[in-house]
């Protein structure tokens, strides 16, 4: 039983964990929006071009590298990503956890929407609801 509950304490710090990591680049992107003005954009190089002599590969070589590569882009673009490995008890237990919490969900959370959302109306109103 503790293992389950461990589980399940796991499972939710997961999901606090994305979320609060996809808050912190929200608010990253919308610093960097706000402060979009004040970047200074280099228009000329810093330092010279450095002479590299003649190319490494002719390139009728080079031009069938960037095609072999262009393919590997277009089918690994293709392909579905691979779930993560997992624990197979861990999984077990989220697929037995699944429809007991869909089951609560569905029996308490329009009722706790509805306290917080009458909650929150009052407050920005100040009138009751």
């Amino acid at each position: 039983m503790e293992e389950i509950l461990a589980s399940i304490k796991k499972v939710i710090a997961e999901d606090k964990d994305a979320r609060a990591a996809e808050t912190a680049a929200d608010e990253v992107e919308q610093d960097n929006e706000d402060e979009g003005e004040d970047v200074l954009e280099l228009s000329e190089e810093l330092a010279p071009k450095a002479d590299l002599g003649p190319p490494l590969l002719k390139e009728t070589a080079a031009a069938a590298s960037r095609s072999a590569f262009d393919q590997l882009s277009t089918v690994a673009a293709s392909v579905p990503a691979a779930p993560p490995q997992a624990n197979p008890l861990e999984e077990m237990i989220r697929e037995m956890l699944r429809p007991i919490l869909k089951q609560w969900l569905d029996d308490h959370l329009p009722r706790l929407v509805d306290e917080h959302v009458r909650r929150e109306i009052t407050r920005i109103t100040g009138r009751p609801v």
